[in-house]
């Protein structure tokens, strides 16, 4: 028996990879038929690259707060050696180092999906070196590589790294509370003209010690690890109501994560 925490046999979700089975998952592993239920369906590209900093978390975050308001959902984990699938409704990227992320940006361009499901109008939420990727550039082991240019920003190296707790206000268009989360990170992200910040630093770096992450219309890009959605659940909720189009989602208990933010929040304005 696996004795790895994250092992698919632990994980209250089925995860299936892209193109395997002919039905879909839902959680706690129960089939649907394709066909007969229109589920969720949620991608996380290229674990085997982007995933050092349990940002699989995000995935399992939307979820389980989709199946708690009743949504079938499917989780999807695209590899790098697969082609993405366009329909899916929300995209993750996660964190990642230089060499795989720069591997990640040539095969994201080669594969072009991301493109046409933001075209089609799905959801992105990308972290740290995915975050980068969404960009026109980044450097990586000191040379500059090609972005996706799916958000108007670019990013380079830093004077030093940003290490610690990441807090911010967000943008009040969002509606959401502050953010909260981790960061560990060298680079320095610069916003063009068509992307807005998402918050404004009150704790660590982000972007530049001024702004944190970016969006644009059903694209989001931050610094912030914890996972992000555990340590922010409004965020996961907004990314959730982008996705359905919904304007309002049932209220869930979040007594559990409204302490760690209480605490993380606290903990920065002693610091």
């Amino acid at each position: 028996m696996s004795t790895d925490p994250y092992s698919m046999a632990q994980d209250p979700y089925s995860v299936s990879p892209h193109g395997e089975g002919p039905y879909r998952t839902s959680p706690y592993g129960e089939p649907v038929p394709a066909g007969t239920t229109s589920a969720l369906r949620i991608v996380w590209i290229y674990p085997d690259l982007l995933s050092t900093y349990g940002d699989r978390g995000n995935m399992l975050i939307l979820g389980r707060r989709a199946q708690q308001r009743g949504m079938p959902v499917e989780l999807i984990e695209v590899r790098s050696d697969q082609p993405l699938p366009t329909t899916a409704d929300i995209y993750l990227l996660g964190g990642g180092e230089d060499g795989p992320q720069a591997l990640a940006a040539q095969r994201l361009i080669a594969d072009g999906g991301l493109h046409r499901a933001v075209a089609q109008g799905s959801v992105v939420f990308a972290v740290c070196a995915g975050y980068q990727l969404l960009g026109s550039s980044f450097v990586a082991k000191g040379t500059t590589c090609a972005g996706l240019q799916l958000l108007d920003l670019h990013s380079d190296r830093g004077p030093s790294r940003a290490v610690g707790e990441l807090a911010g206000e967000i943008d009040p268009r969002l509606g959401l509370p502050p953010l909260t989360g981790f960061e560990n990170h060298g680079g320095r992200t610069h916003l063009g003209p068509d992307a807005a910040p998402l918050a404004r630093v009150t704790t660590g770096i982000g972007n530049d010690g001024a702004t944190e992450g970016a969006w644009r219309g059903k694209l989001l890009g931050t610094y912030s690890h914890g996972p992000a959605l555990a340590r922010n659940p409004a965020l996961a909720d907004l990314l959730l109501r982008w996705a359905t189009g919904t304007s309002a989602l049932p209220p869930l208990d979040d007594t559990w994560s409204d302490r760690l933010r209480a605490e993380r929040l606290a903990a920065t304005r002693a610091a």
